[in-house]
């Protein structure tokens, strides 16, 4: 969901800027502020016991991280947001926020949206958690591709690298690979010049 950068700088958004790796907030904080990042991309992650990254969504310039956590009172994150590359995120407080959704009906009705689609994600990825890789795979290319206005065959790029979409599937890297190898044969992927096509 974005909000115009000119309303938030008006209702006295803060900028702030992060270098890769940073946190924007951890799993365990409560949130006191919307984020929407203005620049570069984020990724809200968690670890398991073993250490290995669980990868829950990547968001980019005009999309806001953790919003739905601003509704739940002193409810700690599930996730950790971390800076992908440099970025530049604006923070807006708490109040100033549900006030702004009060006064305009298309925003919040924008918010809800993007909560819902945010959800709807979430329930996509968990159905198909106990598929085959080959599922695991398409279930999130169909996801990522129905965001898009390009229904053509081949005409999506996915924009993840192969360890992100291991992440997101709960499988190795060496799974995905071999995963999305299998599907080129098969003709549901198509990769040109190491990028994959959906």
């Amino acid at each position: 969901m974005m909000i115009d950068k000119s309303i938030l700088e008006d209702l006295g958004a803060c900028t702030v800027r992060y270098k890769m790796s940073d946190f924007i907030f951890k799993e365990d904080d409560v949130l006191k502020y919307y984020y929407q990042i203005t620049e570069g991309k984020i990724k809200l992650n968690n670890y398991s016991e073993s250490g290995k990254e669980i990868l829950h969504s990547i968001h980019e310039e005009g999309q806001s991280i953790g919003e739905y956590l601003l509704f739940l009172e002193d409810v700690g994150s599930p996730v950790n947001a971390i800076a992908v590359t440099h970025c530049q995120v604006a923070k807006l407080p708490k109040n100033t926020f549900f006030s702004l959704l009060e006064k305009d009906y298309r925003l919040c009705v924008n918010f809800k949206k993007a909560i819902s689609q945010s959800l709807h994600f979430q329930h996509v990825m968990g159905k198909s958690a106990t598929q085959s890789s080959t599922l695991k795979l398409k279930v999130l290319f169909d996801y990522l591709k129905g965001m898009q206005p390009e229904t053509a065959p081949f005409a999506f790029r996915i924009p993840l690298t192969r360890q992100e979409m291991a992440n997101y599937t709960g499988m190795r890297v060496e799974t995905a690979i071999k995963t999305i190898k299998q599907m080129e044969q098969q003709n549901l992927v198509k990769i040109v010049k190491r990028k994959l096509f959906y």
